[in-house]
């Protein structure tokens, strides 16, 4: 999954490129993150704090359309692979504590893993100058934040990050330790 070999920090390696930074961005974003959600499969509705606040699943679920969002629909102008998810994990959507809403944990790992493979194929295609193409259907008051691929696929990453200390918190109000790699 993750490389830390002469490719992009070794001695004589070419020059890091931006492309490559957003790639690391995204390992160390799901390496850091997506233990932490697996470990709470038994557990998927565990709120954070005493007063709620956004469980494993629904976190796992948000991400996972999030990420549709920005690189197929926002960035690609596709269709939404998760266009059904929306209500559920969408933006403004709001967990609940009940699982007979939601696609079982598994489930949504399930759907998680091509969404993400999807990604990185983009990814892996593009060049640095495709990078600053403007993105094929982001809404005008979003610009600055998904303007263009570059914008997309940064935050797919950054978003990861902005919900890893839920899934944390939730890990210990389940009475969980710390996770040993």
């Amino acid at each position: 999954m993750f490389d830390f070999g002469a490719k992009n920090f070794g001695k004589g390696a070419r020059a890091m490129q931006s492309k490559d930074l957003i790639r690391l961005n995204l390992d160390l974003a799901q390496m850091s993150v997506l233990p932490l959600i697996e470990d709470m499969v038994d557990a998927p509705l565990t709120a954070p704090t005493p007063n709620g606040g956004n469980h494993p699943l629904w976190v796992l679920g948000h991400l996972t359309y999030s990420e549709g969002s920005l690189v197929q629909a926002i960035m690609l102008g596709n269709p939404h692979p998760l266009a059904e998810w929306k209500d559920l994990f969408g933006i403004g959507s709001t967990p609940v504590y009940d699982e007979s809403e939601y696609p079982a944990m598994r489930e949504v790992l399930d759907r998680y893993r091509p969404v993400r493979a999807a990604t990185l194929e983009v990814l892996d295609g593009l060049d640095e100058k495709d990078l600053d193409r403007e993105s094929a259907a982001c809404p005008e008051n979003r610009r600055e934040v998904f303007g263009t691929y570059r914008h997309c696929l940064a935050m797919v990453a950054n978003h990861w990050f902005m919900h890893r200390g839920q899934v944390a918190d939730a890990r210990r109000a389940a009475g969980r330790g710390t996770l040993r790699s």
